[in-house]
């Protein structure tokens, strides 16, 4: 009698570890979280999950009705990938600035820190042709110990505090990372000449390291005692691999996931993040956030609209599914 009740408690914790994540696995229809349309683009995600709760943070661009576009940072949150809840902005309104494109949060001491960037574009219209942020472009912190509410953005000095800011020339798209050997070593990535790198203690002062070949929307996983990085580069997500954050390889083939078939992410599919929760019975899975430009590409007129989030997952990174694939 006790074997076949343990047996019975077996067989259910197995049934159990397997069916854990069939919300996420068997949802129907389409793989994006956030629609874009053709006054709203979604675009940059970066995700958090925390004590059950999946924290989703991303660039929310808004055309406002004299044809004005302004980007903002916001998040939004869920349960079970499912239901999500209404984006908050957490950035103010102001073409000057356009706080956007977050990269990831950490947790430093007792508080937590959101990476994000400004991209300016003053006067920029949805009739005119696509502008990119302009050389002003720095990257920020914000802190927080809630995550819902947020301090002012703090600028980077991530050239050196000797470097003065009109001098350390336009950078996006940061990413922060604790170094995999030294405990209390910080790293930036960020977008400029390629992948720049610089480290921190405090998050206040900043040595340069270098830079290496890569896209935008860089994000840094720590796996097998090795770095691996994923970014954008013009179309699809890459992976790199290095020991060292010196010498990068390239590793596996660009995904582009099921870009063939989804007219809303023909024009580029990009900005992929990757979270490792394979270890996390609800999910066991890498998950991937990512967005879709589309049907016209982001040049045509696709960037500041028609730009939407969607969420695919993969046990090996080498194949990935997502809701509604064949």
């Amino acid at each position: 009698m006790n074997v076949r009740i343990l047996i019975i408690f077996f067989l259910s914790l197995v049934y159990c570890c397997q069916t854990t994540a069939q919300p996420l696995l068997k949802k129907p229809g389409s793989p994006i979280i956030f629609r874009g349309d053709s006054v709203t683009a979604y675009r940059d995600p970066a995700i958090l999950y925390h004590n059950g709760i999946f924290h989703l943070f991303f660039t929310l661009v808004e055309v406002e009705g004299d044809g004005k576009v302004f980007s903002y940072t916001a998040r939004s949150s869920s349960k079970n990938l499912l239901k999500w809840s209404l984006p908050v902005k957490l950035t103010p309104r102001d073409q000057t600035l356009n706080f956007c494109s977050p990269g990831n949060i950490i947790r430093v001491r007792d508080e937590w820190i959101l990476c994000l960037q400004t991209y300016p574009r003053p006067g920029q219209l949805i009739t005119q042709p696509v502008r990119y942020g302009d050389q002003s472009a720095r990257i920020f912190i914000m802190r927080s110990i809630d995550l819902e509410n947020w301090s002012e953005p703090e600028i980077l000095m991530v050239k050196g505090n000797d470097v003065p800011v009109a001098e350390m020339g336009r950078m996006i798209d940061p990413y922060l990372l604790e170094d995999k050997d030294e405990k209390g070593r910080y790293w930036c990535f960020y977008k400029q000449r390629g992948v720049s790198m610089s480290y921190s203690y405090d998050l206040k002062n900043w040595t340069f390291y270098g830079f290496t070949d890569g896209g935008e929307n860089v994000t840094v996983l720590i796996e097998n005692d090795e770095y691996l990085m994923f970014h954008s580069p013009s179309n699809g997500i890459g992976m790199k691999r290095s020991p060292d954050l010196k010498e990068w390889t390239d590793t596996g083939a660009l995904i582009t996931l099921g870009q063939e078939e989804w007219a809303w992410a023909r024009g580029r599919i990009t900005a992929g993040t990757v979270v490792n929760l394979r270890d996390d019975r609800r999910i066991a899975r890498y998950l991937m956030f990512f967005h879709g430009s589309g049907p016209l590409k982001e040049s045509q007129g696709d960037f500041d609209r028609n730009a939407s989030i969607g969420i695919a997952w993969s046990r090996d990174l080498a194949e990935w599914e997502w809701p509604g694939k064949k």
